[in-house]
């Protein structure tokens, strides 16, 4: 009889980074530069800036040097070890294995780097999930052919997605071939999860083609990692953005069904159904969007679908069909802020009982395997004078959304994996900040370029180490 009150045994616990946020090494080994190489620091005063077709001497680019997992994989790995983890989410970094991205061959030097990590990570047996794509299209492909809005990004992507599955079979088991690839629904991913440059493709029209291409090479790459090897899991990744009626007035309970029907499930369809649903048609025809389509097209996306989904979730706001009321942050949107909730120093508000909430309506949709892939608190970190980070904060942010997580597989959720993001303080993608810190390890950077790269545990460290050693028991 399954016991309702303890995590499954084999439950994947571990963390997450992206190589744009984290890997640093820019420059070397024959890497080419790539969309977040162009992207200058921000802060709250002070928006990134995209500053193609190349750096500027002038500007301070904080994805350059990142936290340098390029010179600390060994270390870093070793602290993951510590923690205990059981599967350490990443992504390889599309420019470093082509470095235009439109090669014929790889560059060996920059797979040796992942050949590196991935036994590295397979000594401590700790299982690689590994991101095929997380907003890092090599710029030469943005400059060159306008980024995904053409369809040849497919075959490049394929070309790159095939060297990594022949290469790594037998040691990863699990792949998700694009990260947020629901943010194409804003126009925050024209450029970050698209790699379209030209201020004309912040549209609509431009956004949803580049999807559908994505959708398509997602598809391809999942029937090509099938073939290669039977025992490979191919994952979906959507970055859920969980909006609640601002009223009980039914004009907003309508309208937010609606924000999630295109905000999630017109990817997430896709990605496990096969096809577009009823609404996506619906939504395309009355916003004007003709989508090209050809006609393999739609057998490719029902071959493709896949086999597990994940999602990042920090948190949730409401939606109202008025747009009236105060606004608050979120990730990579703005909507209503609600009442009853706190925030983080960055306004994202806090809202463990809404994961809950979403791992359901995910689960009751689809009926596959779900993991959180993302999941932590942007915070403000303060260094002790004895080298400490006391970030209470962070600790009882993550309990309650493990909290949250037990009641969702009681609930009947099959919920098989929790990486928090990032298990190491990285570069923030939305504000280009070291301050907004993210990880269980504490890395010396900062703002204004300076720091040293030493790891300091933190006291979520120690206490998400419990966590595991429990699976979940001792929070």
């Amino acid at each position: 009889m399954k016991n309702y009150n303890r995590m499954p045994e084999n439950f994947l616990w571990g963390g997450a980074t992206a190589a744009n946020q984290y890997e640093g090494g820019w420059d070397e080994d024959g890497r080419g530069p790539s969309i977040a190489d162009v992207l200058t620091g921000g802060s709250v005063d002070k928006e990134r800036r995209l500053t193609p077709p190349a750096p500027l001497p002038e500007e301070f680019y904080p994805n350059h040097q990142a936290t340098d997992f390029y010179h600390h994989w060994k270390e870093d790995i070793a602290l993951f070890a510590e923690m205990g983890f059981k599967v350490y989410r990443f992504s390889i970094s599309w420019s470093r294995v082509f470095p235009n991205g439109d090669e014929e061959t790889p560059n060996e030097e920059g797979l040796k780097f992942y050949d590196n990590v991935i036994d590295e990570l397979r000594k401590y047996n700790i299982e690689p999930l590994i991101t095929i794509s997380h907003y890092e299209n090599p710029l030469h492909l943005s400059l060159e052919y306008g980024g995904w809005k053409s369809r040849k990004m497919i075959d490049f992507y394929l070309r790159f997605a095939k060297v990594l599955f022949e290469r790594y079979k037998g040691k990863v088991k699990y792949w998700l071939t694009f990260n947020e690839i629901n943010m194409l629904t804003q126009d925050f991913g024209a450029v970050f999860c698209a790699g379209m440059l030209d201020p004309k493709d912040v549209c609509e029209q431009s956004r949803y083609q580049a999807m559908h291409h994505q959708l398509v090479a997602s598809a391809l790459a999942v029937s090509m990692a099938h073939e290669i090897d039977p025992e490979f899991m191919l994952g979906c990744m959507l970055a859920y953005h969980n909006g609640y009626p601002y009223t009980c007035h039914p004009d907003d309970i309508l309208y937010a069904q609606q924000f999630g029907q295109i905000h999630n499930s017109i990817a997430g369809d896709v990605h496990v159904r096969g096809y577009y649903s009823g609404f996506a048609a619906r939504y395309f025809e009355e916003h004007g969007i003709q989508l090209e389509v050809l006609q393999e097209d739609k057998e490719i996306l029902k071959k493709g679908t896949v086999d597990f989904f994940t999602i990042s979730y920090y948190s949730s706001s409401c939606v109202s069909v008025t747009k009236d009321g105060e606004k608050t942050a979120g990730n990579g949107s703005d909507n209503l802020k609600n009442p009853y909730l706190k925030a983080s120093d960055w306004g994202w508000q806090i809202d463990a009982t809404g994961l809950r909430y979403v791992l359901n309506q995910i689960y009751d949709r689809y009926q596959i395997p779900i993991m959180i892939v993302e999941n932590g608190l942007g915070a403000v970190d303060q260094l002790t004078e004895d080298g400490k980070i006391h970030d209470d904060y962070r600790i009882e942010y993550m309990r309650r959304h493990i909290e949250q997580m037990k009641e969702a597989i009681h609930d009947g959720v099959d919920l098989i994996g929790y990486t928090c993001w990032g298990c190491t303080d990285l570069v923030s993608a939305s504000t280009g900040e070291f301050k907004k810190r993210y990880g269980l390890i504490y890395v010396n950077k900062n703002d204004d370029g300076t720091g040293d790269f030493s790891r300091i545990r933190k006291d979520s460290f120690y206490w998400y180490k419990k966590v595991i050693e429990s699976c979940g028991e001792e929070l």
